[in-house]
This record gives C-alpha cells, sequence and structure tokens, in this order.
C-alpha cells in the first residue's frame, strides 16, 4: 500500500482523506500492525483500481 500511495506523490494523511479514516490508521496498515476493515480495503481496491488480493498478500 505504501508503494501506492507514494507513486501517486500522496501523504498518509492523503490517502486518509480519500479513505476517510485518521492517518494513524494508514501509518499503522502499512506497517501492518493492523488489517483494515472490509469496508476500507474494498475503498482502497476501488481507489488504487486494483483487486484487493494485489494490495494485501496473503502470508499465512
Amino acid at each position: 500500500m505504501r508503494e501506492l500511495r507514494t507513486e501517486r506523490g500522496w501523504t498518509q494523511a492523503d490517502l486518509a482523506v480519500h479513505l476517510s479514516v485518521s492517518r494513524q490508521t494508514i501509518n499503522a496498515i502499512e506497517k501492518e500492525k493492523f488489517d483494515p476493515s472490509l469496508p476500507v480495503a474494498f475503498r482502497l481496491a476501488r481507489l488504487f483500481g486494483l483487486p484487493i488480493e494485489d494490495i494485501f498478500a496473503d502470508e499465512a
């Protein structure tokens, strides 16, 4: 997610505004300390025009 965000020249705060979440939430997701809710994951996928699977890899 960080790569997608920086490719667009967005800060964490910019992405947070697009997703209606806090900058701290973006930071936690990027540091893999927090998994986004399904609604946030779907908004991310739509925003970047990618399937959720391309944004979040299942490491299990």
